[in-house]
């Protein structure tokens, strides 16, 4: 696969991102050059992991950007062939969700897509969207369930269950294929559930959170089932819906799906002197767990990394990062 990129450019929104800064490493060895989009090029907590990666001296340029901005993408997507957007707020503790969440999703995705119509060069838009858009609509999800890439989540379910950033990621991507199919661009999206796996920033992104939560002398674990997959298939994932011709409409990335008290099982056993949580947070059944298709990803080529590596991955990572010691 290597250097199927030279001589082609390509733009990365939200790049000091967790699966953004994978991404543009990905691009960078396969010759692209990459023009990337960050808020705030001068904080060095954003950049510095970017600037230091290889190839980016020669191939790698920084923008400024901000989702909320008309036209600001503008000049970072003039001149590309290929467009991934995965900026997006990802976060629980959310005061204001239409402010924090809502508008910088779904303004943000139109605002660049916008800027892709406008560049004529622009061959296929990737958006980076969730599992979230997918798995809430209400119908049960049990283990002889399968999700696949026609569920869509209902907005007005999560918006009466109060689920915020599932509402963002829904209304986001609905705005995504409006706006494909008025415009006659070109977009697919990558769906990925919890993204887990070695850390490239410096700083802590929500995903990874959830496991250092439960080795850093959490008493109880979740009652929650989700599904998990590797940061690294998630930034191939993207690198190969761009490359593959056939390549459209959505794609689910999940390895599997478990409960969370199989995840503290795993750790356990990786890690046997790890202080982890012995019991539920809730005396409830466990939530059940379910099946995601894999059919569709297997097209674009993705082997997926098993879930005991990705944890052993990111807490490897989280440690040499200084989030846990031991």
């Amino acid at each position: 696969m290597a250097n199927s990129g030279e001589g082609k450019v390509v733009c990365v929104t939200g790049a000091s991102g967790y699966i953004a800064s994978w991404l543009v490493k990905f691009l960078l060895s396969r010759g692209y050059t990459v023009k990337a989009s960050v808020r705030d090029p001068s904080d060095p907590k954003k950049t510095q992991h970017l600037v230091s990666l290889e190839g980016a001296k020669e191939r790698l340029h920084l923008f400024k950007a901000d989702l909320l901005e008309q036209g600001s993408f503008d000049s970072a997507i003039d001149g590309c062939h290929g467009v991934f957007h995965t900026a997006s707020p990802f976060f629980h503790d959310v005061k204001d969700p239409q402010v924090e969440l809502i508008d910088p999703a779904v303004k943000g995705t139109l605002n660049v897509l916008n800027s892709c119509t406008k560049a004529s060069s622009v061959k296929r838009v990737v958006v980076t969207s969730s599992m979230a858009a997918v798995a809430y609509n209400g119908k049960p999800r049990t283990p002889d369930v399968t999700v696949d890439e026609t569920w869509f989540s209902d907005p007005e379910l999560c918006e009466t269950s109060k689920m915020w950033y599932v509402l963002s990621k829904t209304l986001a991507e609905d705005t995504a294929w409006k706006l494909a199919k008025e415009k006659g661009l070109d977009i697919v999206t990558i769906n990925p559930a919890m993204v887990i796996g070695p850390l490239l920033q410096p700083t802590l992104n929500t995903s990874a959170a959830a496991v250092l939560n439960l080795i850093n002398g959490a008493k109880t674990f979740p009652n929650s089932s989700f599904g998990w997959v590797n940061v690294k298939d998630v930034a191939n994932a993207h690198i190969q819906a761009f490359e593959v011709p056939s390549a459209n409409g959505r794609y689910c990335l999940v390895e599997r799906v478990v409960h969370h008290s199989e995840i503290v099982n795993i750790l356990r056993e990786l890690y046997p002197n790890l202080p982890l949580p012995e019991r539920c947070v809730d005396e409830n059944p466990y939530v059940p767990t379910y099946q995601v298709s894999k059919e569709k990803t297997r097209s674009l080529g993705i082997d997926y990394i098993p879930l005991k590596v990705s944890i052993k991955e990111t807490v490897e990572s989280l440690k040499e990062r200084g989030f846990i010691h031991f």
